[in-house]
C-alpha cells in the first residue's frame, strides 16, 4: 500500500463526460473529438484528456495490439487493408492508427492513409486515424498510446499500428504493441546485409509480401530470413519468430497470417509473458513520459530560456565546453 495522501480521480464536466459515454457507446464523433483532445498541445485540453482517459481506463486492455512495420514501398497499407477487411468478415471491429511523416510546412500528415485504404475505411466496423508524427521520435505520433487506449475503450477488437518504417519507429511500436510484424520484401533475401539486425530482433513474425511477383525469390528469401533469425536469440523462450509469405494485393495468405497472431497469442498468454508484456510496457510509459514531462518543464524555466540561446552559441564557437554549459542550465532547477 503507498503511503501519504492519494491523489483523487480527475473530476469531468458535462462536455467531457459526454465524451466518454459517446467513447462507451462506440459512436465514431465521440471517439474522433477525443483523440483530437489528447493530440492538442494546449495545456487545458492536456488536462481534460486525462480526465477522459482517467474515466475510460477501466474499459480498456481488451483488444489485440499488432504492430506493422517496414520499408516504404513494401505495401504496408496494402496489407493493413487487406487485413482489416478480412477480420471484419469474422465479425471483428478493427482500428488503424497509421502514422504518417510530416509536412515541414503544415506540420501535417503527408501520405494520407484514409485516401490508400479506401474500401477499409469506408467499412462502418473500421475506424482509420492518419497522424502526423510532428517530429516524434521514430515516426511514432506521441499520443499514439494514448489513442490505442480510447480505441479499446471503443470496443474495437484489433488495434493496429503502422509506422513510418525509417528510423527507430520500428523500437516505438514494438514497446507498444502485443506483437511486431515486420514486412519485407521479397528480394531482401538477396541483400540480408541491409536488414538491421536490431530490427530483425524485434520482429515477432516476418512476412515476405508481394510473394506472387516472384516466387523464386520469394521462396530464397524466405529460407534466408529463416536462417538470420536463427541466428539470434529469441526475446521469448517459447516463440520462435516464423516467416509467412503472401500477396495482399491478391489477399493471399492473409488468413495464415492472422491465425499465426492467434497462435502467438495463446502461446505467450499460457506462459504468462503476454500480460507480463503489457505490465512492463505499462511502466516504460511512465517513464517516457516523466522524462518527456522533465524535458519540457526545463525549457519553460525562464532563467534556462534566458540562458540557452547565449550557452548555445558559446558551445558551438568552442568557447565553453557542452558539459559546463549543461550543468550550468541543469543547476537553474535546484
Amino acid at each position: 500500500m503507498l503511503n501519504g495522501p492519494q491523489a483523487l480521480p480527475p473530476q469531468l464536466d458535462a462536455a467531457d463526460q459526454a465524451l466518454v459515454d459517446g467513447v462507451r457507446a462506440r459512436q465514431l464523433r465521440p471517439l474522433a473529438k477525443t483523440i483530437t483532445l489528447i493530440e492538442s498541445q494546449r495545456t487545458d485540453h492536456q488536462a481534460r484528456a486525462h480526465a477522459v482517459l482517467e474515466a475510460l481506463l477501466p474499459h480498456t486492455g481488451g483488444a489485440m495490439r499488432v504492430g506493422i512495420s517496414g520499408v516504404p514501398g513494401v505495401g504496408k497499407s496494402t496489407f493493413i487493408e487487406a487485413l482489416g477487411l478480412y477480420l471484419i468478415e469474422q465479425g471483428l471491429r478493427v482500428a488503424v492508427l497509421a502514422v504518417d511523416p510530416s509536412s515541414s510546412l503544415t506540420g501535417g500528415s503527408i501520405l494520407g492513409d484514409k485516401t490508400r485504404m479506401e474500401l477499409l475505411s469506408q467499412n462502418p466496423a473500421a475506424f482509420i486515424r492518419p497522424s502526423p508524427s510532428a517530429g516524434s521520435l521514430g515516426g511514432v505520433a506521441e499520443k499514439t498510446r494514448e489513442t490505442m487506449l480510447v480505441c479499446e475503450a471503443a470496443g474495437f477488437d484489433v488495434i493496429i499500428v503502422e509506422t513510418v518504417g525509417v528510423g527507430q519507429s520500428e523500437t516505438a511500436v514494438a514497446n507498444m504493441t502485443d506483437i511486431f510484424c515486420l514486412l519485407q520484401l521479397p528480394n531482401a533475401g538477396d541483400d540480408l546485409q541491409g536488414i538491421k539486425k536490431g530490427i530483425m530482433e524485434l520482429a515477432d513474425l516476418v512476412v515476405v509480401n508481394k510473394a506472387d511477383i516472384d516466387v523464386a525469390a520469394t521462396t530464397r528469401a524466405q529460407a534466408q530470413l529463416k536462417t538470420a533469425l536463427h541466428m539470434l536469440r529469441p526475446a521469448s523462450p517459447n516463440w520462435s519468430p516464423p516467416v509467412l509469405t503472401l500477396s495482399a494485393l491478391r489477399k493471399q495468405g492473409i488468413a495464415d497470417f492472422w491465425r499465426t497472431v492467434c497462435d502467438y497469442r495463446a502461446t505467450m498468454s499460457k506462459s504468462g509473458e503476454f500480460d507480463a508484456k503489457r505490465r512492463h510496457q505499462a511502466l516504460a510509459w511512465m517513464w517516457d513520459l516523466i522524462d518527456a514531462g522533465l524535458r519540457a518543464r526545463f525549457r519553460s524555466h525562464p532563467q534556462v530560456r534566458s540562458e540557452l540561446p547565449e550557452l548555445a552559441e558559446a558551445v558551438e564557437r568552442g568557447e565553453t565546453t557542452p558539459s559546463a554549459a549543461a550543468l550550468r542550465l541543469l543547476h537553474h532547477l535546484n
